[in-house]
């Protein structure tokens, strides 16, 4: 972990001197990092002059009014390479809504935050931030690094809307290594390979796993790759290694095709193994998606989806559920209330949950000790009417703790395409729920 970043130079256009040993070129400023970049004049491989411009930061944002709930996308552009550059915080109303980072894409951080707060105007802000806002700029050493501001106006009050996950963008994983996949006790005998027909999903997804090339006759296990553990008061590593048996097979000759379903357990990456006795003789990749948990009759049906009363009985089916008791979206004022995620893994990237009220970052949320089913407990505060609770990525940076990993412990706005996971394949998703408040 941490900051990395090469210098190089562009080309920007071949120009002619004029008798007097003079030209002229006009250019825009393109799309890029902030702060001061060198210009140079070269002739045969030299530098014959040298200029330079500032950057500087804008803010744009759209649109500008609509109804609670309303998607609003905001544009800072001109962020740094540089670690005192490379991040910003986003401000509604002077509550911190989160970070925005644009190291991945060359300054221009985007992020996207769902309209919140009583019908009116409401303020929104880009800082110069390491993850909080830092509130004299002009005394810095980065003065050029301005915040950005706008107005929004919420028009109306519509109730509550469906909770909703939304996934980051399918980049090209550029770390090859996965957790839970290693050579330990794959037998050294085996040429067999494993597929399966659904690489990815959340749990209780359906998929055919096959096997070809195979060796070995007799039972066999398959079974899911997984671990269990926390970190809490953790100085090393934090967890154990553990299998879930999945289904028992008869193999009499060189393939088994068998279909699985994804237990409910921790999400992120895991390993499907086709197993004789301890001797793994194929595995293959499964990546599980973090989703809303679905609330359901005693006939199948979906009666709710996150949201829920809280249950404080102290009964062993409370204490099971996490506290999450009937399912609504509705609650009286200061109300105590859950929402439940399951999915949700065990690294750094993915073992925790920001949580957000109103556009107003209050705490995480972690769902690695209780094997991926994350209840979190809030309050129905701010008055009468709808309001808005968002869960993020964020870069879990306490235990085990290493040097140099800023920007850790905060909402990352940008995780749709700014987040370290997407380097490792991660698909970690911004859970948006709103609820109704009454008296």
């Amino acid at each position: 972990m941490g900051t990395a970043y090469n210098n190089y130079h562009v080309d920007m256009a071949n120009v002619k001197t004029d008798a007097s040993g003079a030209f002229s070129y006009s250019t825009k400023i393109p799309s890029d990092w902030g702060g001061v970049h060198d210009i140079y004049i070269v002739k045969d491989g030299v530098a014959a002059g040298h200029g330079g411009v500032q950057v500087s930061r804008t803010f744009t944002m759209s649109p500008k009014s609509g109804p609670i709930g309303t998607p609003i996308t905001v544009t800072y552009t001109g962020l740094g390479p540089k670690l005192y550059a490379a991040g910003s915080a986003l401000i509604y109303d002077n509550h911190f809504a989160g970070e925005m980072m644009a190291r991945w894409s060359r300054g221009t951080a985007t992020a996207t935050i769902l309209a919140s707060g009583k019908v009116g105007k409401h303020f929104i802000q880009a800082n110069e931030a390491i993850s909080f806002s830092y509130l004299n700029v002009l005394q810095s050493p980065v003065p050029y690094a301005n915040s950005g501001q706008g107005v929004f106006t919420i028009t109306k009050d519509n109730g509550a809307f469906k909770p909703y996950a939304k996934y980051p963008k399918k980049v090209t994983p550029t770390v090859n290594q996965r957790t839970t996949l290693s050579s330990v006790d794959l037998d050294p005998a085996t040429t067999a390979t494993a597929s399966l027909s659904v690489d990815n999903g959340p749990i209780g997804t359906k998929s055919k796993f096959s096997v070809s090339g195979l060796t070995s006759t007799g039972t066999h296990q398959i079974v899911w790759a997984t671990v269990v553990g926390n970190r809490v008061n953790c100085t090393g590593t934090c967890w154990i290694y553990n299998s879930v048996p999945l289904a028992t097979v008869e193999v009499t000759g060189s393939t088994i095709s068998q279909e699985i379903t994804v237990p409910d357990h921790l999400g992120g990456w895991h390993v499907v193994q086709l197993k004789k006795g301890n001797a793994v003789e194929a595995q293959t990749l499964f990546y599980v998606k973090e989703s809303i948990m679905k609330f359901y009759d005693k006939n199948g049906k979906v009666i709710g989806e996150g949201l829920a009363k809280a249950d404080n009985s102290g009964s062993a089916a409370a204490f099971a559920a996490g506290g999450a008791g009937k399912p609504t979206n509705t609650f009286k004022e200061n109300e105590e209330f859950t929402i439940s995620i399951k999915g949700v893994g065990w690294t750094q990237f993915d073992n925790t949950l920001a949580v957000t009220y109103d556009n107003s970052y209050i705490g995480y949320g972690c769902g690695f000790n209780s094997n991926g089913y994350l209840v979190v407990h809030l309050r129905a505060t701010g008055g009468v009417g709808t309001h808005i609770i968002d869960l993020r990525p964020l870069l879990y940076t306490q235990q085990p703790s290493f040097a140099n990993t800023p920007y850790g412990m905060t909402p990352v706005l940008t995780s749709e395409n700014d987040f370290a996971g997407l380097a490792a394949g991660y698909q970690i998703p911004q859970f948006h729920f709103a609820i109704n408040v009454v008296k």
